[in-house]
């Protein structure tokens, strides 16, 4: 009678679990639904717009008595010289800043070391703030402020060289057309130095603390300690961030480029994003701007595969 009892107490405790699973996993669901919707909304209904690129579309004009060219625009890129020349300069722009930008994800990990080893707690959280407030920054104040600093008549850069006599004249940098591609490099890399390290000051804080008393009780000093257990235990978090980085390779935004072009420094700074813009919305050429940028989203879903096989062969995990 007791096993009886018994057994019947269990199959209830375990349809209570299993009722209690099936609500936890609609709950966690419904959580999530909003978040889907979204990105159905702002991510996959946009995908419509594709269409006007097979079309020869005229803004006024209802897409319904507009003439379809089909693959018309996209051999248009390869077929016409004068075209072919300038997407190759604007593809030229945009992997010289891409692979600028790769070259220097490495320095949020080092800036999150520093900031690890400071011994203040006060100093470190100043630091820390002061250097994540410019991601918060639009581009268009960043700019205002580089006007600041380097306008011909009143910059304040210029001001300084004059009064030392280094130059006689102010020194137009934003209109100039070099090194442009590592100006735009610094500045990205101004604005999202403090962000970029807070993933990596995450990491270090799970790192087992026990590790750090062992290599100390080991006699290691602090320069061992941070190479053989604080990088070994961020490598993780930096291969993933810069195999997405490596995926996203030739989508670099379009506002750090817009708000910082001028008609010298056009053709070193126009990258691929910035080259959509200026034909569709400026030159009116929305099909040709449409078929450039279905052509750059197809480069990037293979270059997320191509460093998903990276991370399978390098680190023997999947990233997707």
């Amino acid at each position: 009678m007791q096993n009886s009892i018994q057994a019947q107490a269990n199959v209830k405790t375990m349809s209570d679990k299993k009722l209690f699973h099936i609500k936890s996993k609609h709950t966690l669901f419904l959580m999530a639904l909003p978040f889907l919707v979204l990105v159905f909304i702002f991510s996959y209904m946009p995908l419509y717009g594709w269409i006007y690129a097979f079309y020869n579309f005229r803004p006024g004009i209802p897409l319904s008595e507009t003439d379809f060219v089909g693959l018309q625009w996209f051999k248009s890129i390869f077929s016409n010289p004068t075209q072919t020349g300038e997407v190759l300069r604007v593809m030229r722009n945009t992997v010289a800043m891409s692979s600028l930008n790769i070259a220097a994800s490495v320095l949020p990990v080092i800036f999150a070391i520093f900031l690890s080893e400071m011994r203040s707690a006060r100093f470190k959280k100043t630091v820390q703030i002061l250097t994540t407030l410019p991601n918060f920054i639009s581009w268009v104040l960043v700019y205002s402020f580089a006007f600041m600093l380097f306008s011909v008549d009143n910059g304040l850069v210029n001001q300084i060289l004059i009064n030392l006599g280094i130059i006689d004249a102010g020194v137009n940098f934003l209109a100039s057309d070099s090194y442009t591609w590592l100006k735009m490099a610094l500045w990205d890399l101004w604005k999202g130095l403090g962000w970029g390290a807070i993933l990596y000051m995450a990491a270090i804080a799970g790192i087992d603390q026990e590790l750090y008393e062992a290599a100390k009780v080991d006699g290691a000093s602090r320069f061992r300690s941070i190479w053989h257990i604080t990088v070994p235990g961020i490598m993780p978090t930096y291969f993933v961030l810069l195999l997405l980085t490596i995926a996203n390779f030739i989508n670099n935004g379009l506002e750090q480029y817009f708000v910082f072009q001028n008609a010298i420094n056009k053709d070193q700074i126009e990258v691929l994003d910035l080259y959509v813009y200026n034909v569709g919305l400026l030159g009116s050429n929305f099909s040709f701007a449409t078929a450039v940028s279905m052509l750059k989203s197809f480069i990037s879903i293979g270059l997320l595969f191509f460093a998903n096989s990276l991370s399978k062969i390098v680190r023997g995990e999947s990233i997707i």
